[in-house]
């Protein structure tokens, strides 16, 4: 902790860097992505302050659209998109995550009721072959760790689908563009995939 403390009393040294922030934002992207440290917006895309909206969840999830029940996510996707007026939302899933690890081997969670009933709401990916450690599965020349991988990719289609579902976004999609990117970040190795319109998988960025 020390060293991120040092780090902040720093900041205020370098005051002249940031003083054309206080005239307001327009980021180029909202980037949803996972609650998990080793993901790094910043870091992945090179932004700087204010280019990009960030909503980080557990797991990455986008709660459905439900009018009687108003969330922070969705406050900020409908301020990202209305009042900001993003033109792209990147939903960024990535390797070694541990809610999608949870989902594909059913982890019992009763001792974090909260995520518990967050994952009870969310489809197992379908065809990413069995989780690790979950038995011998068909022996088709994957990595150990490509059934999760799949299964995030997998995840990351899913929100993107839900993400459709939010007013907003089905407005500006019929008013002017928007364009949702789906990504996979590799944590060990800093690749990027995404998944391009039409075609099935993620390739290379």
């Amino acid at each position: 902790m020390q060293s991120l403390m040092d780090h902040a009393r720093k900041l205020g040294a370098r005051a002249e860097e940031f003083t054309h922030l206080a005239h307001g934002q327009s980021p180029q992207a909202l980037f949803l992505t996972c609650s998990d440290s080793r993901v790094i917006p910043s870091l992945i895309t090179g932004a700087g302050p204010g280019d990009l909206f960030e909503l980080r969840t557990a797991g990455g999830i986008v709660p459905p659209y439900d009018p009687a029940r108003r969330s922070g996510e969705a406050a900020t996707i409908e301020y990202a998109v209305e009042v900001l007026g993003v033109e792209h939302i990147v939903v960024c899933g990535h390797s070694h995550c541990g809610a999608v690890g949870a989902l594909l081997r059913g982890d019992d969670l009763t001792s974090v009721p909260a995520l518990q009933s967050l994952l009870r709401n969310e489809p197992v990916p379908r065809g990413a072959g069995p989780a690790p450690g979950a038995g011998p599965g068909p022996d088709d020349g994957r990595a150990p760790d490509d059934a999760i991988v799949e299964a995030v990719q997998e995840h990351v289609l899913t929100q993107i689908e839900r993400l459709r579902g939010y007013p907003c976004i089905a407005a500006r999609a019929a008013d002017r563009p928007l364009r949702i990117h789906g990504w996979c970040y590799e944590v060990h190795t800093g690749r990027v995939t995404a998944h391009r319109a039409g075609r099935s998988g993620f390739a290379p960025l």
